[in-house]
């Protein structure tokens, strides 16, 4: 498990400029088209009742989390039952007799895993969002299923499976402190339980063997930076092991134990910029390098099921590659790899490793899954993939446009990995080239300590479709690239992480893919941020920003960020800005949008849930009321909406249909595109939308027929 989780959090960038003045009267037919209500800032935006539906490319993947029972004879995943996600299990020679083995009827099933049994699974879910999770085990023989934690109010999280002891988990409670979970060994047949570590130190995280023994604490200190313990002698405190500095604590990962114990797998980038794979001897601590690559950090670790040897790696630089570190799956990566297009990923094997299941990842499509079947009889010979199904149907019946990778220089000559997806229709030869520069959405990532990959990214399918160039950078402090990369980005917010937005949009202009006088910026939390202060820094380079959850006054979003994890205060002072200075006060200040209004001259669309706990709708609110003062008289129009029930981020589907229903017209009138029209999309969401509804055609009159 992680050491720690991903920060969630903000940036700042570049520019600003207002929409385009009013352009003739469309065509009779798009008149038509349009709803009564268009405001008054009419620009060539067209409306297209005919493009694909914005539904269709952000429905809940079907088929996901696909795994092969142990013992090689089932293959389980999360499907719906009606439409609420349960676990499917079938036999692995006959998907299609496959069942649904759990029933639940309102709450969706959030992970699942095999017993070593093979007989039974393990559920994880929680009730109406609480996150309060539940672990259950259903018996598949009997078709029971019994709640391991029926306990009200208490969070569970499991802790640990192991073949060595089938029949029992280790599962963390909070229920005797809500923020230290004790660790219990669980019998999954009667559900009996016994406390086998009370938490008396904090410990957020704890790390198992496969004799299902707590093996070592993880703890966060309140600079976060993460320590390590091993419990000391009778009853003493445990004592510390392993200190990870602040810098290393984001790229620091416990993968397994190897078969003895004596050594613990472990992604570390300490003391080197690319964190590699190294074994950690569990009594001195001396780490033993296993693998490592000179362009980015060590992804996916393959650890043989009872042998605990490791196998292959990827490493991700622009896409990720398969290393193999051992001899054995030689044969069977490289089928694997010749076999499919795609990028190649491993999802589950059986304990003997004679079953696999594998899926290809496509940026232009769904994911295919496949059980793969080696021979038995002549070891490290690649036997037979099998196609078993993907993971949405629908979108084999669609089609999108790829998505390819792009490496940049920055101005000071730093690398930044890019992604770009061009509309099919525009690049016909798909060369990576339109025929001629088209409108561009810049698409901010969030975290910031987080990264972007080559996926099937449904924004980017989306915007595509409609005809713009999509963008999305890797900026310094995104994570995976090497402890440097992601240090840049320290006290850079505004700065230098803010230019290489800019570069890579004077990139994408030079190269004729962009139209310098159409590019937009959109993200949500911290690319949200991003999006509002780029307007406010480089107005010549951004028409407008669509945001939801962004923080417009950094000051007062790190006085009331709940801390927690990395969230701690003394790691956001060192990454963005330490309020509690006269130096930090006035860095922060200069990079938030807030005390620049004034500057902010292109329109703008900000989405605020009402229950963010870290971006309070008072400050949102008090920021949309300047900036529609310093808008009033201008064809920059400032549009405010808010969502009952919601959070930094939206959850509900229907919430989230609305906003992108907003969000289509307004970038098809900054950017003179094409729109679906919002219709019936407001329906069942929780959105008000108290400032600039007249600005967007088609919002008013949607806002009243809302059911």
């Amino acid at each position: 498990m992680p050491f720690v989780a991903m920060i969630a959090s903000v940036m700042l960038a570049c520019g600003a400029r207002s929409l385009p003045a009013p352009e003739p009267a469309p065509t009779a037919s798009a008149a038509s088209a349009a709803t009564a209500d268009v405001p008054a800032l009419e620009t060539s935006a067209r409306p297209n009742p005919a493009l694909i539906s914005r539904k269709v490319f952000f429905e809940p993947v079907v088929r996901s989390q696909v795994q092969i029972s142990p013992d090689g004879q089932r293959i389980g995943w999360l499907a719906a039952v009606g439409s609420v996600v349960n676990v499917w299990v079938g036999p692995a020679d006959d998907i299609k007799k496959a069942q649904p083995v759990t029933r639940n009827a309102s709450d969706d099933i959030d992970r699942w895993w095999w017993a070593y049994t093979s007989d039974r699974i393990l559920v994880a879910q929680d009730h109406d969002g609480d996150e309060k999770w539940h672990l259950s085990a259903v018996d598949l023989t009997k078709n029971e299923a019994k709640d391991l934690t029926a306990v009200d109010g208490v969070r569970a999280e499991l802790v640990g499976l192991s073949p060595r002891r089938p029949k029992e988990a280790l599962i963390a409670l909070d229920d005797r402190d809500k923020k230290a979970p004790d660790v219990y060994l669980v019998d999954l047949t009667t559900g009996t339980r016994k406390l086998v570590q009370q938490n008396d130190g904090g410990a957020g995280a704890w790390i198992a063997d496969a004799d299902l023994r707590v093996r070592f604490a993880v703890h966060t200190n309140t600079d976060a930076s993460v320590e390590m313990l091993v419990p000391a002698p009778g009853k003493a405190p445990w004592k510390p092991f392993q200190h990870v500095p602040m810098e290393n604590a984001l790229s620091i990962e416990a993968v397994d134990f190897d078969k003895t114990g004596s050594a613990l797998l472990v992604k570390d980038s300490r003391g080197r910029d690319k964190g590699g794979l190294f074994a950690l001897d569990t009594r001195t601590g001396a780490p033993t390098l296993l693998v490592e690559d000179p362009q980015s950090d060590v992804g996916q670790v393959l650890v043989h099921p009872t042998n605990k040897t490791v196998e292959a790696v990827t490493f991700d630089r622009e896409r990720p590659v398969w290393k193999v570190v051992d001899p054995s799956v030689e044969g069977d990566f490289y089928y694997l790899q010749t076999f499919g297009d795609g990028t190649l990923l491993v999802t589950s094997r059986s304990l003997d490793e004679q079953r696999w299941i594998v899926a290809y990842a496509h940026t232009d499509g769904p994911t295919h899954f496949y059980r793969y079947d080696r021979d038995p009889d002549i070891p490290g010979n690649p036997g037979k993939a099998t196609l078993l199904f993907n993971d949405r149907d629908d979108l084999e019946r669609v089609r999108l446009s790829m998505m390819v990778p792009v490496t940049l220089n920055a101005r000071d000559g730093l690398d930044l990995v890019t992604y770009l997806t061009i509309p099919y229709f525009k690049d016909p030869r798909s060369e990576g080239r339109p025929t001629a520069p088209l409108p561009m959405v810049v698409v901010v990532h969030d975290g910031p300590w987080s990264r972007a990959s080559l996926t099937l990214d449904a924004t980017h399918q989306w915007l595509a479709s409609r005809g713009y160039v999509v963008l999305t950078v890797n900026y310094r402090g995104s994570t995976g690239f090497g402890q440097k990369f992601a240090n840049a980005g320290n006290l850079e917010w505004g700065g230098a992480m803010n230019a290489d937005l800019v570069d890579a949009v004077r990139w994408a202009v030079e190269q004729k893919i962009a139209d310098p006088a159409a590019v937009a910026i959109m993200g949500e939390g911290y690319g949200g941020y991003a999006a509002l202060a780029s307007l406010a820094s480089s107005a010549d380079t951004f028409a407008c920003a669509v945001d939801f959850g962004g923080p417009a006054n950094l000051f007062t979003f790190l006085q009331t960020a709940p801390p927690g994890g990395p969230m701690q205060p003394e790691a956001l002072a060192h990454r963005v800005g330490d309020y509690r200075t006269d130096e930090g006060k006035k860095l922060l200040s200069d990079r938030s949008p807030s005390a620049h209004v004034g500057g902010i001259k292109g329109a703008v669309l900000i989405g605020q849930g009402k229950d963010d706990p870290a971006v309070k709708e008072a400050d949102t609110a008090q920021f949309v009321a300047a900036l529609e003062a310093a808008h009033k008289g201008t064809r920059s129009p400032v549009i405010y909406a808010v969502y009952a029930d919601e959070e930094r981020t939206l959850s509900d589907p229907t919430d989230m249909t609305s906003f992108r229903a907003v969000a289509e017209v307004f970038l098809a009138q900054c950017l003179h595109g094409e729109y679906r029209p919002i219709g019936n999309d407001l329906d069942g969401s929780t959105i008000s939308v108290p400032v600039g509804a007249g600005a967007i055609a088609g919002l008013r009159s949607a806002l009243a027929a809302k059911k």
